[in-house]
């Protein structure tokens, strides 16, 4: 039975029937909308001879083009500043600037803009919250700010100062919450233990949020276990704000309610099953900015089983890498950072994949620096291969065990020797 929770509002708690129907009546709305007020929307739609009514549901959005971050720098080159995806003159509060440079309208003022994250992760009317991401043109500070001010937090700006002064704010100011990438907050208890402080002693936060970088399975064990801070990670771009959140069970990320994610192939930009690794593909909800299907370039694979939590958002099961990073075997993508995955759950053995193509078949070899023998190593062999089956979907024809100091930190994750000729 699922556990009864402090939702942050009732949108989290739809039921499955429900929230289909809220984001098919959002989407419809989004295409009539951007149909009608945005020209490079309806020169989308006439090239591929499409009507405002073709695009009426999540799997109908595979009839438009994923458009990628560079597509969209191009884009906005030619028709500056916003590729034609807005209405002209654009009625906004704020314009942001990523490298690139992409320019972005501030999309809804009354967005619950990362505030179901902050609640999910504890931050309230009691916390006081250093935000250091930075206000100036980029869209994280101001977005990071108005989500904390959303649940009731009080907000210390303080942006990409110093590691120094952030130690001095987090002390005199009685800090309790920390949001930024997990590096810049260890470098800031660094600098803290630098100057003769104890972290867990001698200052008061205690949860903090990462968003933009990875959190590496070692750093949180080190800040939850060394210096008592409750970490939760976040998942957003800039081009489309917040995604994803994780919640107290810390296993996967919730969507947000304000978009709609798709989990498709690279290649064809078709939507994969639960389960299949593929790129997020993001389309937000909105009445401004028209942007369908943006391809963030990440991969991850979708989860539709609830979370023990209460909420019933499909959740995404982390990223795990890039486009360009992973290899397609029998259909499915593996990617390095799953590989890494599976290192870490074998005392960060090292292995490396290797995929070969015979008689019209990709075979999948593991190789593994293990020097395991008899029934002990047939037992770590079917262990081994069961594990790479759950976390990459794809079964392992060979086991190849190496003798350790055969790999190296340089050696590539995945070698590819097929040749498509």
């Amino acid at each position: 039975m699922a556990k009864k929770i402090d939702m942050f509002d009732a949108k989290q708690a739809m039921s499955p029937a429900e929230r289909q129907i809220y984001y098919e009546k959002s989407l419809r709305r989004m295409v009539g909308l951007g149909y009608r007020k945005s020209g490079r929307v309806r020169e989308i739609f006439q090239n591929r001879n499409l009507r405002p009514s073709d695009v009426r549901s999540i799997k109908d959005l595979e009839k438009l083009p994923v458009i990628s971050r560079e597509e969209l720098v191009k884009m906005q080159i030619q028709d500056p500043p916003f590729a034609g995806f807005c209405e002209k003159p654009v009625r906004t509060d704020r314009i942001f600037t990523s490298p690139g440079p992409v320019y972005e309208p501030h999309l809804n003022e009354k967005d619950l803009i990362w505030a179901r994250a902050f609640h999910a992760a504890g931050f309230g009317e009691a916390d006081i919250a250093l935000n250091t991401f930075s206000y100036h043109m980029v869209a994280a500070g101001l977005t990071i700010h108005s989500g904390l001010r959303r649940v009731g937090t009080t907000v210390v700006p303080s942006g990409t100062a110093s590691t120094e002064n952030q130690v001095q704010l987090i002390r005199d100011l009685a800090v309790t919450g920390y949001v930024g990438t997990p590096s810049f907050l260890m470098a800031i208890i660094s600098k803290a233990e630098d100057m003769g402080c104890k972290f867990k002693n001698d200052f008061k936060l205690k949860r903090a949020s990462f968003l933009a970088e990875p959190l590496q399975p070692s750093l949180r064990q080190k800040f939850e276990k060394e210096y008592g801070i409750d970490t939760y990670q976040m998942y957003g771009a800039t081009e489309v704000g917040d995604v994803a959140y994780e919640c107290k069970e810390k296993g996967h990320w919730h969507i947000c309610e304000e978009v709609i994610v798709e989990i498709v192939d690279p290649a064809t930009g078709k939507q994969v099953g639960p389960g299949v690794l593929g790129e997020v593909v993001v389309t937000r909800l909105n009445n401004c900015f028209f942007l369908f299907r943006f391809g963030t370039g990440d991969l991850s694979s979708l989860i539709e089983k609830p979370c023990s939590c209460g909420r019933t958002s499909f959740r995404l099961a982390g990223i795990s890498g890039r486009v360009g990073e992973a290899t397609k075997v029998r259909g499915m993508f593996i990617a390095p950072s799953q590989l890494k995955k599976v290192s870490s759950r074998f005392d960060n053995l090292r292995i490396q994949a290797v995929v070969d193509r015979a008689n019209f078949k990709d075979h999948l070899t593991m190789r593994v620096e293990a020097e395991h023998q008899g029934a002990e190593g047939a037992t770590f062999q079917k262990e081994f291969e069961n594990f790479v089956k759950e976390v990459c979907t794809v079964k392992v024809d060979r086991v190849e065990f190496l003798r350790k100091g055969t790999l190296s930190d340089k050696d590539s994750l995945i070698v590819d020797k097929r040749t498509w000729k």
